[in-house]
């Protein structure tokens, strides 16, 4: 990141590196000032945030002229006064403005990059050459823990539009670690050449979002290949609970990590360390808590609630109070792996939840009764789930012999989850395509069809709806 042929830029750069390095290092170790930090650099966050047309008529004019005069403001009262007036924002108000959200020419941007827009409007999510040298700094710190040199690493990304992949390239990087990227067609399917490469090079780390790793063990076993082996999985841009980790563990032999938490606004506010725990990275964001009772911020005590953002190394676009819609647990209990910065968890969107007679059930809740105790005679690779009224029906994929006791059992558990209502588990050779795009569309567009509410995929861009409606079609309870 620093092969740049502008000395002063490259020197500017390197200057940036060295002062956010010995930052985190201090955060980590429990030494920094984070009050005096986050006042610092909140106020230079709102100071860019006036120069973009997104906040024009919400931060404080009157704040502003007083930024201007430069007159010191106390710690408490940035903390306790001007973050709580500022508004808060929402993921339409981002997607709406654009590019108007920059605070610089789009030319003074080094890579251009979009969310996926898969539920609304996509946001831009440019990465200038600040706000990567510090993202990649936070990530490569955390990594620099269970990643050396020795490993090699497959990114395994199919998201050309978001930063995900390039920027977990640059952090390799930062650690001096071969990476490849291969793309695999979200329809064909065909991982052939991905499993040559990983046995060839013999690539020990994988970086990408569980439902693809999934998909090439099932291609692997269909195609009668030797199943992929790692040491580790760092797992991304899904919600990946305990009991899927457990179950990618078994299928790879690896020890799985959800390697960070983020999103291509606001970039990677939590990363994990050698113990598989999320750590907040309070360096460059400042986090709040939001529920019934109201808003505080994220201190490093124990805490829930829905997470807001405020990015402090964002100036090209900053964000402030972004709402996320993520429902996430703060534990302040000291990690074992001696960071003093609180850990993250998260317990996915407030939309996904399957609510059948009046019962929520989750994703975890889910997983738990699929993985969590082993069946006999089989394996269940990966699922989905069709609804029609009182109808559910569970397609797996599956090693074994469809027929044999395991989907009685797995009937039976399910049936407990779902409250006796009427449930079949229907093996199949292959999921729709659907169910691999769960880095796009979040688990509950990618993994349950609720047939009575087929109107409500209308919102989708016109080749994810091309590939909901081909599911669709194809799918049914009573076929």
């Amino acid at each position: 990141m620093l092969l740049l042929r502008d000395d002063d830029t490259r020197a500017k750069n390197q200057r940036l590196l060295a002062e956010h390095t010995a930052l985190v290092r201090s955060v980590y170790a429990g030494t920094a000032d984070l009050d005096r930090v986050h006042a610092a650099k909140l106020l230079e966050t709102v100071r860019a945030a006036g120069r973009s047309k997104m906040y024009e008529d919400s931060v404080p004019a009157g704040l502003l002229e007083e930024l201007d005069t430069g007159t010191p403001i106390p710690t408490e009262r940035v903390l306790t006064e001007i973050l709580p007036s500022l508004p808060f924002l929402g993921k339409k108000e981002l997607g709406r403005f654009g590019q108007s959200a920059f605070t610089r020419p789009l030319d003074e941007f080094l890579h251009y990059y979009e969310s996926s827009g898969t539920t609304g409007d996509p946001a831009a999510a440019p990465k200038a050459l600040d706000d990567l040298l510090i993202n990649t700094v936070n990530i490569g710190e955390m990594w620099a823990r269970l990643l050396q040199p020795k490993d090699i690493a497959l990114i395994l990304i199919n998201a050309p539009f978001a930063p995900a992949a390039y920027q977990f390239e640059k952090a390799l990087e930062y650690l001096q670690v071969m990476s490849l990227r291969p793309w695999v067609d979200n329809i064909t399917g065909d991982y052939t050449r991905v499993l040559r490469l990983i046995d060839q090079l013999g690539v020990n780390v994988f970086i990408g979002p569980p439902s693809r790793l999934l998909e090439m063990v099932q291609f692997a076993h269909r195609a009668e290949l030797p199943a992929p082996k790692f040491d580790r999985l760092l797992l991304m841009a899904e919600q990946t609970g305990p009991s899927f980790r457990r179950h990618l563990e078994r299928l790879t032999g690896a020890t799985s990590f959800v390697s960070s938490y983020g999103s291509s606004e606001t970039g990677t506010p939590a990363v994990t360390c050698e113990r598989g725990q999320l750590h907040l990275q309070p360096q460059s964001f400042l986090l709040e808590l939001v529920d019934e009772t109201g808003i505080r911020r994220v201190d490093g005590r124990s805490d829930r609630g829905e997470l807001v953002i405020t990015t402090l190394d964002l100036p090209a676009r900053p964000l402030l109070r972004y709402r996320t819609g993520d429902l996430v647990d703060i534990d302040g209990t000291p990690c074992g792996c001696g960071l003093h910065t609180a850990v993250l968890r998260t317990q996915g969107r407030s939309q996904d939840l399957i609510v059948l007679d009046r019962t929520g059930i989750r994703q975890n809740d889910l997983e738990q009764a699929v993985w969590e105790e082993p069946l006999p005679d089989a394996t269940v690779f990966n699922y989905m789930v069709v609804v029609r009224g009182r109808q559910i029906v569970f397609l797996v994929t599956y090693d074994g012999d469809p027929a044999g006791p395991w989907t009685a059992v797995l009937t039976d558990r399910l049936r407990a989850l779902f409250g006796g209502l009427e449930v079949t588990v229907r093996p199949v050779e292959k999921l729709p395509p659907l169910a691999s795009l769960g880095q796009y569309l979040g688990w509950k567009l990618s993994r349950v069809l609720d047939l009575d509410e087929e109107q409500n995929w209308a919102r989708l861009p016109a080749p994810i709806d091309a590939v909901v409606r081909q599911t669709l079609s194809e799918l049914s309870p009573n076929s």
